[in-house]
């Protein structure tokens, strides 16, 4: 009877030690199942705001097109209003953010935005909170004339020529062709979104 009752007292304590272990494990695992838990909702979170941040990224570029509808509208204006000459080009005007030569050192995430009075606001808020300003260059290394200088169009201003009949004529030269113009533009959007974009227009 001592045998069978120490017997049954050992495998008592046994069974007790077991369930201790069992709770441990339990715990260990419902920690892990917790961890786990936290680092997928900041994953998810991480993602949905990347593609907010993209979308508003997306809204800002392309409310950029208000600068070029603005300047196309100065450079190619509906009838009756005429179009600038290229002698009116051939100047810098400040005042409408237009410069006559493409400047080289010009670097949109460097520029005073802020405080340059060149910079032409197209729009204060496009409904959707967006603030767009351009400037404008003329793609000509100086200021001035078109003939003489060098400037990005279309034709490279080659003479041309033509001959038969037995006579020959020398070339004439046609004048030069209309340069291309830069329109650099900065969007500031919701959540402090900042967008450039540049476009050439003829």
């Amino acid at each position: 009877m001592k045998k069978f009752a120490l017997a049954r007292r050992h495998t008592a304590r046994l069974g007790t030690h077991q369930s201790g272990i069992v709770l441990y494990v339990a715990l260990v695992v419902m920690i892990v199942m917790m961890l786990a838990g936290v680092a997928v909702l900041r994953s998810v979170g991480t993602g949905q705001g990347v593609a907010g941040n993209l979308a508003f990224k997306q809204n800002a570029t392309s409310a950029g097109d208000r600068a070029a509808v603005a300047v196309l509208g100065y450079l190619r204006p509906a009838p009756p209003a005429s179009a600038p000459t290229q002698t009116a080009l051939a100047v810098d005007l400040p005042a409408q953010g237009y410069f006559a030569s493409w400047n080289p050192a010009f670097d949109p995430d460097t520029f005073a935005w802020d405080t340059d009075p060149s910079v032409v606001q197209a729009t204060a808020n496009d409904g959707n909170g967006n603030r767009v300003r351009y400037v404008v260059h003329r793609l000509c290394r100086n200021v001035g004339a078109l003939a003489g200088n060098d400037c990005v169009s279309v034709m490279d201003g080659a003479t041309l020529g033509t001959s038969g009949g037995g006579a020959s004529f020398s070339g004439i030269a046609p004048p030069p062709p209309a340069p291309y113009f830069r329109i650099t533009t900065r969007i500031d959007g919701p959540r402090n979104t900042v967008s450039y974009t540049q476009v050439l227009v003829k």
